[in-house]
């Protein structure tokens, strides 16, 4: 698995807004994946709002609005599993490189929870339930909350 060797991140983000934008497609994954984003930002202390969306390809424009209204930072959430079309390699390239643009436009943190696998079975490996092996949504809310943090600190 690729979370071997990942961080334990802990962080108080009391007073931060982080707007959780999930896509609606694959139900039992996002709702682990959205699960554990939800446990790791409430033991963050951080104000928390839930936006539900079509698919991966809208997470960028969502999360720019998010970010642009006042959210501190975003968890995007989605699931891309390849079939036997180019599609999958297109969403999946236009969900990253949108997130990493609004990041980097907004100067505000995306945390990256948009798995992109070749099968079910391996995004639910990674999705959080009973059983998984790792839990993209508790690390993409960390993820998220750290570099808010990050960033404030670097502003005063």
């Amino acid at each position: 698995m690729s979370g071997h060797g990942a961080p334990t991140i802990s962080s108080d983000g009391t007073g931060l807004k982080v707007t959780v934008v999930a896509s609606l497609w694959h139900t039992e994954i996002m709702n682990g994946l959205i699960g554990g984003a939800r446990r790791a930002l409430q033991a963050a202390n951080v104000e928390i709002t839930e936006v539900r969306i079509a698919g991966s390809f809208e997470l960028p424009v969502v999360a720019k609005a998010a970010l642009e209204n006042g959210a501190d930072a975003v968890v995007a959430l989605g699931v891309i599993i390849r079939g036997g079309t180019p599609h999958f390699e297109y969403v999946s390239a236009a969900a990253t490189d949108g997130l990493t643009r609004v990041a980097i436009e907004t100067g505000k943190p995306v945390g990256f929870g948009v798995l992109t696998v070749d099968d079910e079975q391996q995004a639910l490996d990674r999705a959080g339930l009973p059983g998984s092996k790792e839990d993209k949504g508790v690390e993409a809310a960390e993820a998220a909350v750290a570099t808010a943090l990050v960033l404030k600190q670097l502003k005063s």
